[in-house]
């Protein structure tokens, strides 16, 4: 069989405009509409934990048809030229890409099992091997301090006194601060806490930026750490700002700001 010419150049026009088509979820007022555009925001509700299916998929079509229906809309009453749409605009746009930015160099720069391992031993250095129970008694005049040490001395119980103290925290609870380990303290606190015995009071009184503090021991125990297993995700999270945050620093450091 021979084509005539005018069927040829039908079927010639046909075969080019199918693939243009197939991108194209639909056409809106002679503007197509992408299939990419719709394969970002099936993306997006997936990654959110929604089954990809026809009904989301023909979900998605109606949403975009829509929007292209309203921008063009937006856009003939010239509302897309105001300057604050203009603005929140180029602010959509700076999140999006800083967005892609952030996934870039994360994906370039992983946090490794050795960093995990290294934060973690840290930790535990920090937090250290055992765990005190301690009491203290906050004034803001060191000789306050010295005459709660007396009366202490005198027999007059520890969790009366504390009802004077200047911590809100504590007070109501006879001084109570609960198991903590020494790094939760500032230094000098805890450089006391830990040289006293159990039942021992400080016979000095500690100063600290909070002012003069008079503590007890109450008791001692193995410090209860969690495995690394159980904060890996949260060490992981915190070295991944850090990275970020650095990165940040490094760029300001080369960005011209005038």
């Amino acid at each position: 069989m021979t084509l005539k010419p005018a069927r040829l150049v039908m079927l010639l026009v046909a075969a080019v405009a199918l693939p243009s088509m197939a991108q194209n979820l639909a056409v809106v007022n002679g503007k197509p509409v992408p299939s990419s555009r719709a394969d970002v925001m099936i993306k997006q509700l997936t990654a959110q934990g929604q089954p990809d299916s026809p009904q989301l998929r023909d979900m998605v079509k109606q949403e975009l048809i829509n929007r292209e229906i309203l921008i063009q809309e937006a856009d003939k009453l010239g509302l897309s030229n105001s300057a604050e749409v203009k603005n929140q605009v180029e602010i959509a746009r700076q999140s999006i890409a800083i967005r892609a930015l952030v996934q870039d160099y994360l994906k370039k720069n992983p946090v490794k099992d050795s960093e995990i391992q290294a934060e973690y031993d840290k930790f535990k250095a920090q937090a250290g091997d055992k765990e005190y129970h301690a009491r203290h008694i906050l004034v803001e005049k060191e000789e306050d301090a010295k005459a709660i040490i007396a009366k202490l001395k005198g027999g007059a119980k520890f969790e009366e006194l504390a009802k004077q103290s200047k911590d809100p925290g504590s007070a109501a609870n006879g001084g109570d601060l609960d198991w903590a380990s020494p790094a939760s303290f500032v230094k000098p606190f805890s450089d006391a806490m830990v040289a006293l015995q159990k039942g021992q009071f400080t016979e000095n009184p500690v100063k600290t930026q909070y002012g003069f503090h008079v503590i007890r021991l109450d008791d001692v125990r193995a410090a209860k750490l969690p495995s690394l297993e159980e904060v890996k995700p949260q060490i992981a999270d915190s070295l991944q700002q850090k990275k970020l945050q650095a990165y940040q620093e490094d760029l300001r450091k080369k960005a011209k700001i005038q």
